[in-house]
């Protein structure tokens, strides 16, 4: 169903809908930006409460979720600013896969809780790209839209947060050499 014939709907089956296609994706990425799943979990409710408010002032300017995106890095952005949270949680218990090879499994668990912890070192501006180009696997233009700023500096912003990970992840393994 496109944006206009969701918004054309009554104000209420459209934000059912949108609860409905668009919840997990909301969480999944507050979870990724906070590392906490009982705050992210808070968050998505808050931003469904201000998409439910303001679904009326929704302009159709770009798309739906990119517009849901965007509240949801701001409610993000605005927890982590609060000084609220404390507790956190691993990406790995976040992203659980079965595998045959539990060596293996522990292996990947491991590397990839190791590169959640770099990652949620470096300055939000730079964890909030990485997140959404990679995990979210959304495109430069449509988390300018997200963030409002330019694809380039999607771009830029893309650029040193790999050279800052690559740095960390350097640190990390002359640590252990």
């Amino acid at each position: 169903m496109t944006d206009g014939a969701v918004l054309n709907q009554t104000r209420d089956a459209a934000f059912e809908q949108l609860m409905q296609t668009q919840m997990a994706r909301v969480y999944r990425l507050c979870c990724w930006l906070v590392n906490d799943r009982t705050a992210a979990e808070d968050i998505t409710q808050e931003v469904f409460l201000k998409v439910y408010k303001h679904l009326s002032a929704f302009r159709g300017d770009s798309r739906i979720e990119t517009w849901l995106y965007r509240i949801a890095v701001n409610e993000s952005k605005r927890y982590l600013r609060s000084g609220v949270f404390r507790k956190r949680f691993s990406a790995s218990q976040a992203n659980r896969v079965a595998c045959a090879d539990i060596e293996k499994e522990v292996m990947r668990k491991d590397e990839q809780a190791a590169l959640s912890r770099l990652i949620d070192t470096l300055p939000f501006r730079h964890k909030q790209v990485l997140i959404l180009h990679y995990y979210e696997e959304l495109r430069a233009e449509t988390i300018a839209e997200i963030l409002g700023i330019t694809p380039g500096a999607v771009y830029t912003r893309l650029h040193r947060a790999r050279e800052k990970l690559k740095a960390l992840m350097r640190k990390e393994e002359e640590r252990w050499i």
